[in-house]
């Protein structure tokens, strides 16, 4: 095997989550989108919690044009645009003091100075439902039961017992 970064060491090549790598890659586009970086979208429904993380889109920041906004001092606060449906855009719009104050806790300080809505579709990912799993057979929970008999630990026995029983149910052998 060849060595990692130089270091001598041999190994295997630690996995990074996909969010930190699309993340760094996503950044000059949503830089030409007026967002710094990409925090305020990957982390979009954590800041607008559950009722509008799927259903509202930031689409981009537009930032007013003044000549101190390179000087001392707190620039002026921006317009987020977001997307959503018709139906979403009333309660948002009911709601707006609450997002404004969330998002501009999330900067911590007062970034944004007003949400402009833009009705567009926002596409909301189906969760796939998995098929539900068939019931073992005796001889099969008895197996099992066998291999699992000298566990003590009661938390890993059920979690190895729950897994044993999906490897058992997904097979086609049975």
């Amino acid at each position: 095997m060849s060595s990692l970064g130089g270091s001598g060491r041999q190994g295997r090549v630690q996995s990074r989550p996909l969010a930190d790598l699309i993340g760094k890659a996503m950044e000059p586009v949503f830089r030409k989108r007026g967002f710094a970086s990409s925090d305020l979208v990957a982390s979009w429904p954590d800041i607008v919690g559950d009722r509008y993380g799927e259903r509202v889109r930031p689409e981009r920041l537009i930032w007013p044009r003044s000549p101190d906004r390179d000087g001392p001092g707190v620039p002026e606060p921006a317009t987020l645009v977001v997307n959503t449906d018709g139906a979403t855009a009333l309660m948002l719009t009911h709601d707006m003091p609450i997002v404004l104050e969330r998002i501009n806790a999330y900067f911590g300080w007062a970034a944004i100075g007003r949400i402009r809505i833009v009705q567009k579709p926002v596409t909301v990912p189906v969760k796939k439902q998995r098929p539900p799993l068939r019931a073992l057979t005796d001889d099969e929970q008895k197996k099992l039961d066998a291999k699992l008999d000298g566990l003590e630990h009661k938390g890993l026995r059920q979690a190895l017992e729950t897994l044993g029983r999906q490897v058992i149910a997904r097979s086609s052998g049975s």
